[in-house]
């Protein structure tokens, strides 16, 4: 399991190491905020369309070969800004780093679950969602002492090696997992499939958790700047946001697998804390922003494994390299459309409206979740 945990870490650190370095005055590799723009939206852009497509090929031949070649992808691309030396060279170089983690991201979620019998599912994906969640945590303070050190060359050096050695690892360490008989699925079948509850419930849960994230991340920073914090208070904040997400994954998952929790709960559970989280946002200086990272922080560490344990269980073995991709692209566009949301609603009113418009969005559907008359699912019967 070591190597597909170095394999989250590897995809967090490359999109949030490298993300929050981009804006700064090096290599002259940024010269407005529309190109900024463009080369934040690369990545995120690439993995949309690619992760889906990933994902079922990794059912097809196997997820070992597609997390490799991914991670060996990974390399290369970071390997070509380094060589090139040339700004123009960052686009090309960003757009493959996208469409590798595209490919090595859902195999290790779909290895992480063949891998680890049924009754350990939320104990295993909890620990891989510790290790990404400490790649997002670290990514941005690496990236900024590197590109410190030796500009957005030696970053992305870093990111070519980190991405070999993690190959390497997991070509030595990491079971082959040969694909397994299926029977033909149509178009109808697959849309069967993914519009089916056991489906969408866990994937808006993510997708949810996700949009809170990244607004938290993104927007704590313009609140704790308002309130007249410095950049140092702000930055600990988004780091505590996750840490502390990272540090709870394990523990929802353990308690899953325990039977102290089970996913209907859990997630409605989750969705209500990050709410919370959103609607502490409003309150003024350091108390605020710091109570709103810990509580969104908290609220999606509880989401993450929950969801993918949940999507594991209801999926056909066959099926679960697509399963993940199929989800990872619902966290994803959680992922651009949470900022969005949050961002017109702020231009419209204020920031404080805009926290709400997400706390409300969250909110509501958790608490018709967890009052809906029905029978309490199991660990392993996600709603």
């Amino acid at each position: 399991m070591w190597p597909l945990y170095a394999a989250g870490f590897t995809t967090a650190f490359g999109a949030h190491g490298i993300a929050a370095t981009l804006g700064s005055d090096t290599d002259d590799a940024v010269t407005s905020l529309l190109v900024l723009g463009g080369l934040l939206a690369l990545y995120d852009g690439a993995e949309v369309v690619l992760k889906p497509v990933f994902g079922t090929l990794a059912d097809r031949i196997g997820a070992k070969p597609v997390l490799l070649g991914g991670l060996v992808a990974f390399a290369a691309a970071s390997l070509l800004y380094v060589l090139a030396d040339s700004p123009g060279w960052l686009w090309a170089a960003r757009l493959g780093q996208g469409a590798a983690a595209s490919a090595f991201s859902p195999s290790a979620s779909a290895l992480v679950a063949r891998l680890n019998p049924a009754a350990k599912h939320g104990r295993a994906f909890g620990s891989y969602g510790f290790y990404k969640s400490i790649g997002y945590t670290l990514g941005p303070l690496l990236g900024g002492v590197l590109v410190w050190a030796g500009g957005l060359s030696l970053l992305f050096a870093v990111m070519a090696g980190c991405a070999i050695v993690v190959a390497i690892w997991a070509a030595l360490a990491v079971p082959a997992v040969p694909p397994l008989p299926k029977s033909r699925q149509t178009v109808a079948d697959l849309a069967r499939r993914l519009t089916e509850r056991s489906f969408l419930a866990p994937t808006a849960a993510l997708a949810a958790a996700t949009a809170a994230l990244s607004v938290g991340v993104g927007f704590l920073p313009v609140s704790g700047a308002a309130a007249g914090l410095g950049t140092v208070a702000t930055g600990a904040a988004v780091s505590v946001l996750a840490a502390t997400a990272a540090f709870v994954q394990p523990k929802a998952g353990r308690a899953l697998d325990a039977g102290r929790l089970t996913t209907r709960t859990g997630l409605g559970v989750g969705l209500l804390i990050t709410a919370a989280g959103l609607g502490a946002a409003v309150l003024p200086g350091l108390a605020g922003v710091l109570a709103a990272a810990t509580l969104i922080g908290c609220g999606t560490g509880l989401i993450t494994p929950l969801g993918f344990a949940a999507l594991a269980a209801s999926t056909p073995p066959e099926r679960i390299g697509q399963t993940m991709g199929a989800a990872e692209l619902g966290r994803e566009l959680g992922d651009a459309g949470g900022p969005l949301l949050v961002a017109a609603v702020a231009t419209a009113a204020t920031l404080t409206y805009g926290f709400a418009a997400l706390a409300l969005l969250l909110a509501v559907p958790a608490v018709l979740a967890l009052t809906r008359t029905r029978q309490p699912d199991g660990p392993q019967s996600p709603s």
